[in-house]
């Protein structure tokens, strides 16, 4: 049996894990062994279907060392006039150089791919290896759990409802392995992958007629616009401007909602239907309005069950064809999670903390690790930002980023960290102040930044007094 010692013991090898890392490494002299199922860093980036691209700027994804693409603008296509958006393939060469070229060579990271985590006794953590079964303990001084937030994806998405024998369901990674037109597509679920899915079908010469596309409940999504960083960077401070003045009026989720797509800030596929989801997909105008040609939306609630001729929902039912290609598209992509603190003893349990970007929350926990003594700050500094699925918990969701964010800017060395860090998506804008948009930003942002405050405690201080 092979045993390891080492100071940090980090479960996972996708984007979160090697964000955490890369930045604990950065700030500290840590030794780090990290464990992952998979044959190689990327998590769920190397299961995804294969058209699908970050939802964000590469600009502002991956590690903080190292730069993901060219900080290009796009000067064509649906994501034209926008910072280029790195596809599954090129994210999960850059968590292999980055494995490779930077941790590796660094002589303090072990990388055990292929390896199953099987929890902890008296001697240490045990790891298996999925080839061999060979067993190792690693006594490590703590267990970080980059698990927890993990996304659930199509190709490891086992549905909820049943299916027929003889009916074509597959997921969107099928989509690109049809060898024969089917009679239609029918798209299943809500979320980004369905939109991603529909775009892609119709980017590829497929009729809007041919695509039924059930859709249980609308979402609220971001105007792409709006989250640019870099040049660009004047549209975010304005996003953070418009979402701090909106939370300094709300008086509930769904009024929240409503003054950030009064900002230009959200937007809805359908005008005339009320989204009830936040997820936080980030969509751009071409893709909403090749969206909005698919006119033959199911709003029937979720799937119960498909058989060759029809297709059972919560509310009714609609037909379909034995022909009919069925796409799945319900993983639930950001799983709804129950917060807990993050630093806890022996076990840090990677969260959000920042209401966009996965690996800029990562980045910024394995800082606050390297330089905070105590759980009690490091806790203090990082509440977790959880995502419900629903628009109606807009209020406490933005309670817990924001009252993070005022901590973590009012301590000078976290300060000046994010203003240089290439994950933050408003990094670079203090030494840009004096442009007219993001001085504007600024002072809406110093004008409304504490009523904001003292009506998210109020508002979210009655709904936890009063649940349901």
């Amino acid at each position: 049996m092979l045993e390891i010692d080492t100071d940090y013991l980090v479960v996972g090898g996708g984007a979160s894990a090697m964000a955490f890392t890369d930045s604990l490494l950065a700030a500290s002299d840590a030794r780090v062994v990290l464990v992952d199922r998979r044959h190689r860093p990327g998590g769920h980036w190397l299961d995804a279907y294969p058209f699908v691209r970050l939802h964000q700027p590469s600009a502002v994804y991956g590690v903080s060392s190292r730069p993901l693409g060219h900080d290009q603008i796009d000067e064509s296509g649906p994501n034209s006039g926008f910072y280029e958006r790195a596809n599954a393939n090129e994210i999960c060469d850059y968590f292999s150089r980055v494995l490779d070229e930077q941790l590796l060579p660094s002589g303090r990271v072990r990388f055990l791919g292929l390896h199953d985590y099987r929890g902890e006794d008296a001697g240490g953590h045990n790891v298996m290896s999925l080839l061999t079964g060979e067993q190792t303990t690693i006594r490590a001084r703590k267990l970080v759990d980059a698990t927890y937030i993990e996304s659930e994806i199509p190709s490891r998405h086992t549905p909820s409802y049943s299916v027929a024998a003889g009916v074509h369901l597959v997921a969107p990674n099928r989509l690109v392995d049809v060898d024969a037109p089917p009679g239609g597509f029918t798209v299943i679920g809500s979320g980004k992958t369905a939109m991603d899915t529909c775009n892609w079908l119709l980017d590829r010469g497929v009729d809007p007629d041919r695509i039924q596309w059930i859709r249980p409940r609308d979402p609220w999504l971001f105007d792409r616009g709006s989250f640019q960083p870099l040049r660009l960077v004047g549209s975010y401070m304005q996003l953070q401007a418009h979402w701090v003045e909106a939370a300094a009026r709300a008086e509930d989720g769904m009024d929240f909602a409503h003054r950030l797509e009064a900002g230009g800030i959200f937007l809805r596929i359908d005008p005339g239907v009320e989204p009830e989801v936040y997820r936080g997909p980030i969509i751009s105008p071409r893709e909403l309005d090749a969206l909005r040609t698919v006119e033959r939306v199911v709003r029937q609630g979720k799937v119960r069950g498909i058989e060759s001729r029809r297709i059972e929902l919560e509310h009714g039912e609609v037909a379909t064809q034995p022909d009919t290609l069925h796409v799945d598209c319900t993983a639930a992509g950001v799983r709804p999670t129950t917060p807990r603190p993050i630093f806890a003893g022996e076990r840090i349990t990677i969260q959000h903390v920042a209401i966009t970007g996965a690996t800029w929350s990562a980045a910024t926990l394995g800082l606050i690790e390297a330089t905070r003594d105590n759980d009690a700050d490091k806790n203090r500094l990082t509440p977790p930002v959880t995502f419900s699925g629903n628009a109606s918990d807009l209020l406490r969701f933005s309670y817990a980023a924001m009252s993070g964010l005022y901590a973590r800017t009012s301590e000078s060395d976290l300060a000046a960290w994010s203003e240089s860090c290439r994950l933050n998506p408003a990094s670079g804008a203090v030494e840009r102040a004096s442009e007219p948009e993001i001085a504007a930003a600024f002072t809406s942002l110093m004008r409304n930044f504490g009523p904001a405050m003292r009506n998210l405690a109020d508002r979210v201080g009655e709904a936890e007094a009063t649940p349901g």
